[in-house]
């Protein structure tokens, strides 16, 4: 039997080069394969590829390990190429939100929707159609999967503008935890388990759907019986205890939570009473609607998101650095990597996909008729089964009017994006910008764009100064 390789682009991800590794030396399925990595960072790229060697030797993998700073090196005869780079990805949603915010534009992510979610998309994009067609020509039978945010904008730019096969997820909603939190929180399964018995999936009816991080459950029910009730009173009763602890002591709770996560079942409620289906990405889907801009006259509690802050962003991420970098070098024990080690969204697919595992994930794609009253070829996350042949969403139904309007509208945003991103177009940019939800003046959206144009001028493609 063939083993596979893998490649990854971008190996050191704050999220995915330490996982891939872990799943690689630990898979009986993957282990016999090869891994490359790929970073432009000569430094980083080492310490990645030491940790890779340590692993492999103490979990006594016959994995093999390459490394380049040229992805053409190592690209040819991949069966998986996953894109997770970035290029000082903190520090300009840090510009991203401050230069929006002085337009009335709050974002506590920049990275998806809104002005950020546009230019971050602006930034990733060339340099991901440059690697598409890297792959085009040098393995052009392999599934390319982008792990980069935009999720959906980058899906969308791969899917029409690349010839290869291709499509996109996201970390929100990695099988099967995302399901067993839910499943734990109702009582349905005990706190220890760690798998969904197949007695307990063959009665599950749990259906969700929609554009990346605007995603909503519509339907929880469990051997006949409506699990959506339940849920609702976690989340209020959740909801109480954040506006107690805001009261109690403002700046406590403002010190102890992050800015995505500040106020999310809160949040969450809200949304709920206005559509009747659970945000299940709230800590993004907040930032998609504009209800928490601070617009209007009658206030709500909490009124405005809390602004994304990027000083905290990457001081987690040099925490997290600092301790790869001691993994890698002894200081840190390898027992201790391995044993805590978890695996992460994409080689848990490339392992149920290469070794027809039959195991079911959410995937960012094509509808292709899941959603029914949604276009087919409408980008969205799904829950598909897959194997080598690739994803195929399972049936989804009907998205519930009100959200089926924004649903549309976010990917029009997203759609507008990615063809601007394409073309380097300032008018169909500007079209973006107006159309997406959270920017509300055609005016403002014109400086939004003209002052972050020139404020990542050397980020950019240089066809937008032409």
């Amino acid at each position: 039997m063939k083993h596979p390789k893998i490649v990854v682009l971008g190996a050191g991800s704050f999220f995915f080069g330490r996982p891939v590794i872990w799943n690689m030396v630990t898979s009986d399925v993957l282990k016999n394969g090869t891994l490359a990595l790929v970073d432009t960072n000569p430094s980083v790229l080492k310490t990645i590829k030491d940790l890779a060697d340590r692993a492999v030797d103490h979990a006594a993998a016959p994995c093999d390990i390459l490394a380049s700073t040229e992805r053409k090196d190592v690209l040819k005869d991949a069966d998986f190429v996953v894109t997770t780079f970035s290029d000082r990805n903190a520090h300009f949603r840090g510009v991203d939100t401050e230069i929006s915010a002085k337009y009335g534009v709050r974002m506590c992510s920049s990275d998806t929707i809104g002005p950020g979610g546009i230019f971050r998309a602006l930034r990733e994009m060339p340099k991901l159609m440059d690697m598409a067609r890297d792959v085009e020509r040098a393995a052009p039978d392999a599934w390319m999967i982008n792990f980069v945010n935009p999720t959906t904008v980058l899906g969308i730019a791969l899917m029409r503008y690349a010839n290869i096969r291709s499509f996109a997820i996201c970390d929100g909603h990695h099988e099967p935890h995302h399901r067993l939190r839910r499943l734990k929180a109702v009582g349905i399964l005990d706190d220890d388990a760690r798998e969904i018995p197949s007695e307990v999936e063959q009665k599950l009816d749990y259906r969700v759907g929609g554009v990346n991080h605007f995603t909503w459950l519509v339907k929880f029910t469990y051997d006949g019986k409506d699990y959506m009730p339940a849920l609702y009173e976690i989340v209020k009763a959740r909801a109480e205890d954040e506006r107690k602890m805001n009261t109690a002591d403002q700046s406590t709770f403002d010190a102890n939570t992050h800015s995505k996560a500040k106020y999310n079942s809160a949040y969450t409620q809200i949304l709920w009473d206005i559509y009747g289906a659970y945000p299940d990405t709230v800590g993004h889907t907040k930032e998609y609607v504009p209800f928490f801009q601070g617009f209007g006259v009658t206030k709500i509690d909490p009124e405005e998101i809390v602004l994304f802050d990027a000083e905290e962003r990457m001081g987690k991420m040099a925490d997290r650095w600092a301790e790869t970098e001691k993994f890698s070098t002894g200081e840190l024990p390898i027992d201790q990597f391995i044993a805590g080690g978890t695996g992460d969204h994409a080689t848990d697919i490339i392992e149920s996909m290469w070794g027809h595992l039959g195991k079911s994930f959410y995937i960012n794609s094509a509808n292709r008729g899941s959603v029914t009253n949604m276009a087919d070829d409408a980008f969205l996350e799904l829950r598909c089964d897959l194997d080598v042949h690739g994803p195929r969403p399972q049936p989804f139904g009907d998205m519930p009017r009100g959200l089926l309007g924004l649903q549309q509208q976010v990917l029009d945003t997203h759609e507008l994006t990615a063809q601007a991103g394409a073309e380097c177009d300032r008018d169909l940019l500007y079209r973006a910008m107006c159309t997406d939800p959270i920017v509300n003046n055609a005016g403002d959206a014109k400086k939004i764009m003209e002052d972050l144009l020139e404020a990542e001028r050397d980020a950019l493609s240089k066809k937008w100064f032409a």
